[in-house]
């Protein structure tokens, strides 16, 4: 048994054991999210670390529009990260368009079925990697697809971030439950709170800032 197989047990609370995989990916992804609430910079750094372990956790419960979201979170946290490094107005907090609302809320819709419909048969299109059916695809899907959005409208300190982690914890809480990820589904009920909490701190830095913005 190597370190990163989840059957590689790091501690056991309530009678749950949690292996390092999940519990490394948990501790992580929480600095990650408390530093995004505060509009902190170590968002970043510490999402990388949250985004390795949780890749490696997802692919072993066969969760695998989760795991693919991985890397592309790895992707934008580079950006994310060198586009707060910057000092420009653009780096203050703003909102979205109405029409950009509705915009995003179709391709969320559109790329939930069709990554559900990819998911529910890649078993079929990849047996050599694949050889467990995916489980929940099409909530799997709307936790990647929104996640997408959601990273880059983190990245670009649009408000409407956090409207779209909140769904996407709901979902978590409820997904990762099922799967028997007990103590991942815990993180995302508390991530729940910090995504609200994290609403309520950008409205109030936005109206001290007294910056109208719209992309």
């Amino acid at each position: 048994m190597h370190f990163f197989d989840i059957a590689n047990i790091a501690v056991k609370i309530l009678g749950y054991p949690i292996s390092y995989v999940e519990l490394f990916g948990t501790l992580f992804g929480l600095a990650s999210v408390y530093f995004a609430a505060k509009a902190n910079i170590l968002t970043w750094p510490t999402g990388i670390v949250n985004e390795f372990f949780l890749f490696i956790l997802f692919f072993q419960v066969q969760l695998y529009a989760d795991m693919f979201l991985q890397v592309y979170f790895f992707a934008v946290t580079l950006y994310g990260w060198q586009k707060w490094g910057t000092k420009t107005l653009e780096n203050k907090i703003t909102a979205i368009s109405l029409s950009n609302r509705i915009i995003l809320a179709a391709i969320i819709l559109s790329g939930t079925m069709a990554s559900g419909f990819l998911f529910t048969n890649i078993h079929v299109y990849f047996p050599a990697y694949f050889k467990i059916k995916a489980a929940y695809p099409f909530a799997d899907s709307f936790v990647m697809v929104s996640s997408i959005v959601a990273t880059v409208l983190l990245a670009k300190k649009k408000i409407e971030t956090w409207y779209l982690w909140i769904a996407v914890d709901v979902v978590c809480v409820g997904l990762y439950f099922k799967k028997g990820i007990y103590f991942l589904s815990l993180e995302y009920l508390i991530f729940l709170g910090m995504a609200s909490f994290g609403l309520i701190y950008w409205r109030k830095k936005q109206q001290n800032l007294e910056i109208p913005g719209a992309y």
